[in-house]
């Protein structure tokens, strides 16, 4: 959070807490536990601002702070939990801000935090019989959680910076990038952030995502109450109630010009879910997969961005089910593509298929025959029909290879 604007299927990604055997957590939890003080004292030793100041009211948070990570982290490991609960570090990021500091010390205390507690943790390894894979995990889960962490005092800094800036507008953007963050918000984070802004926290919303350049003129546009700003070098807007009447249109006319991705309406519990998928699906409007002009909607592409969630799995699946073409010549694959295309797109109507690709039904039979052979059974079956024709709609990376 920093300046301002105007007024994200398949299985999800598993934290990496979630890959640690939860006997590491059992058999550590004396190690870990333990390491407050030290890290405490380290501190203190190695960041020169904080060597006179545990005192006072950050004293008294950072105190609050090391002992709720320290049990926070035993808690998630083995389980594929979100953050229970980043409040005390987003408070941690404005403590700093308002006693006139950078966020340069914060961040090297959460660093020498993460070193400390590594430290004891592999050289406790050997004693509780964790094995290398397992303490692998851990330094994985360590510092993914630590990076949260310090995202969260991150966020807090910025909120407080465009508290103290006095301005609508960097209040704003420190709203809208609160609810583009992960973890997202409470929604009693939600309705403080807001209430700050003057923007009444909807029941439901949906994030717009547009080109930056944009941004000033669509919402010159839109109606005022929607929230907008700059984040990640793309325009994210949320649009309250975008199902209500007039709503749509009204987003569709402010896109004259230019294009924006509509991501679906949700509860503010769920803003992560519309900020993802209309990322995604921006993403791949650049890149020319999710197809429009002016306002696309993200949930008329969900097959695209099914097929691109994970690249790796389709071009597996490409590979696997056209091997058959790509052991043609150029001529013939281009041909076969074809009368694939149409004849599945036709639910198998041979007479539709010729006149899709204007030529004689008994030639569309022939080549059917032909690719059936070649299919080995594959188009008599209808997941492998299925599996063929998602193959061809992910564009077939595998048949350059051929």
């Amino acid at each position: 959070m920093s300046d301002g604007g105007c007024a994200a299927s398949g299985a999800s990604r598993r934290h990496p807490w979630a890959e640690v055997p939860e006997k590491a957590r059992l058999r550590l939890r004396p190690v870990v536990l333990d390491a407050g003080d030290e890290i405490i004292a380290t501190v203190r030793a190695e960041v020169a601002e904080y060597s006179l100041s545990m005192d006072g009211e950050f004293g008294r948070r950072i105190r609050l702070g090391v002992s709720v990570a320290l049990d926070q982290f035993l808690d998630l490991l083995g389980t594929d939990d979100a953050l229970p609960d980043t409040a005390v570090y987003f408070e941690l990021g404005r403590v700093e801000h308002r006693h006139g500091r950078t966020m340069d010390a914060l961040q090297s205390a959460y660093r020498i935090g993460s070193r400390v507690l590594w430290r004891r943790i592999a050289a406790a390894s050997d004693d509780y019989e964790l094995e290398p894979d397992a303490i692998f995990r851990l330094a994985e889960a360590l510092f993914a959680y630590i990076e949260q962490l310090a995202a969260a005092s991150v966020s807090g800094y910025a909120y407080e910076q465009s508290l103290a800036a006095g301005s609508r507008q960097a209040r704003q953007h420190a709203l809208v990038e609160r609810l583009c963050r992960t973890p997202p918000p409470e929604a009693a984070e939600v309705e403080a952030l807001a209430r700050e802004v003057g923007w009444p926290a909807p029941r439901a919303l949906a994030a717009l995502v547009l080109p930056e350049e944009s941004l000033g003129i669509v919402c010159r546009r839109l109606p005022p109450d929607v929230a907008a700003s700059v984040v990640d070098r793309l325009g994210i807007v949320f649009v309250p109630d975008p199902e209500g009447p007039g709503r749509l249109d009204a987003l569709a006319d402010a896109l004259r010009g230019t294009s924006g991705v509509l991501g679906p309406a949700v509860g503010t519990d769920q803003v992560a879910r519309t900020v993802t998928r209309a990322r995604a699906a921006y993403a791949l409007h650049l890149e020319g997969h999710v197809p429009g002009e002016g306002l696309v909607r993200a949930d008329d592409h969900l097959l695209a961005l099914l097929l691109h969630a994970d690249v790796t799995l389709t071009a597996d699946l490409v590979a696997q089910r056209l091997e058959p073409l790509r052991r043609m010549t150029a001529a013939a694959r281009d041909r076969a593509v074809s009368t694939l295309t149409a004849w599945l797109d036709a639910h198998g109507d041979i007479a539709e298929a010729a006149t899709r690709l204007h030529v004689h039904p008994q030639t569309v039979r022939y080549r059917l025959a032909r690719l059936k052979e070649a299919f080995a059974g594959v188009l008599d079956d209808p997941v492998g029909r299925l599996e063929v024709a998602l193959a061809l709609r992910a564009g077939g990376p595998g048949l350059a290879e051929g």
